[in-house]
């Protein structure tokens, strides 16, 4: 390597059930690669089946960090995801080898990529006076607000947007700044050359009966009952951000008597086939990126030619 060159690092992204973790393991099995999982859903312990967590005997053959780090109970931010990806990148850069990204959560290598904003975290206080003022003089004089203090927000969030619009004048309540203002600074760009991949069948009839078939898998292998036991537990409940993983919320729900078995798995699978649809969204507009073929049987040859 001379001294100008950086490190290289691999991005292998892609929808649900196109094929990323078996690709990912076949590459880090026959070249220098260690596996760094891009997940929200494999970070929690207990939670295996419904995110289609590697196996024990895939784990063996390939180890993948960041999974199972956190317990379902506890909350982890894209930003908790940058600091560990990026701890995870240097040991693996240190022993030699070549870090290898691999999975779905396109705001978490969006993170990584671009860095965050240094936005201040929620207060509850502020919030809630903020939706008293909503309560009295409605969403559209907030807007208003807005308008004064951060035209540049106020033209983006719409007035019937309560959510966002309340974030907007929270920030600044909270920082004495405006969203606008804070999200210009960002972390200093990636010091690697980063390869990026993406996996995908292209005709998407092929991966919604992927995805079909991964969801019967999936009840087939025990997944109710891995729910029934998350549902046992006294501090969990469906609205966590462990819970709202797709597949979790619709099975918790048929358990709650919501709905009946082939309505759960209907829903189950339908919210699959929408998370695959926004990750898709994400995919199309990212720059640089290597398209790769689900099922395709020259798929390592290119990762491996292409990362070179």
């Amino acid at each position: 390597m001379n001294s100008n060159s950086k490190p290289k690092v691999i991005f292998l992204m892609g929808p649900t059930a196109s094929g990323k973790t078996a690709l990912a393991i076949e590459m880090a099995k026959q070249h220098n690669c260690e596996i760094i999982s891009v997940d929200s859903a494999l970070i929690y312990r207990g939670m295996d089946i419904g995110s289609a967590k590697p196996t024990v005997d895939e784990l063996a053959q390939a180890p993948h960090r960041l999974i199972d780090i956190l317990d379902p109970s506890e909350s982890y931010s894209a930003a908790d995801f940058r600091r560990d990806a990026l701890q995870e990148i240097e040991v693996i850069l240190a022993k030699g080898k070549t870090p290898l990204l691999v999975g779905g959560t396109m705001m978490y290598f969006k993170a990584l990529l671009e860095g965050l904003s240094p936005l201040p975290s929620a207060d509850e206080a502020v919030r809630a006076q903020i939706a008293d003022e909503a309560e009295q003089h409605g969403w559209q004089a907030l807007h208003q607000q807005l308008c004064d203090i951060d035209p540049v927000a106020a033209e983006r969030i719409h007035p019937n947007d309560p959510q966002r619009l309340s974030r907007a004048l929270e920030v600044y309540r909270i920082s004495g700044k405006t969203m606008t203002e804070l999200t210009q600074s960002k972390a200093p760009a990636l010091p690697y050359d980063v390869v990026q991949f993406a996996i995908a069948p292209s005709d998407r009839k092929v991966l919604h009966e992927l995805i079909a078939k991964r969801f019967k898998l999936m009840l087939k292998q025990g997944f109710v009952a891995e729910v029934e036991q998350l549902k046992a537990r006294s501090d969990l409940h469906i609205d966590m951000p462990s819970m709202r993983c797709v597949g979790y919320r619709q099975c918790w729900q048929y358990l709650d008597g919501e709905y009946d078995y082939s309505t759960m798995v209907e829903k189950g699978t339908a919210a699959t086939r929408q998370l695959a649809k926004r990750q898709l969204t994400w995919l199309r507009g990212w720059p640089e990126l290597i398209w790769l073929e689900s099922g395709a049987s020259e798929n390592l040859v290119t990762l491996m030619r292409q990362s070179h």
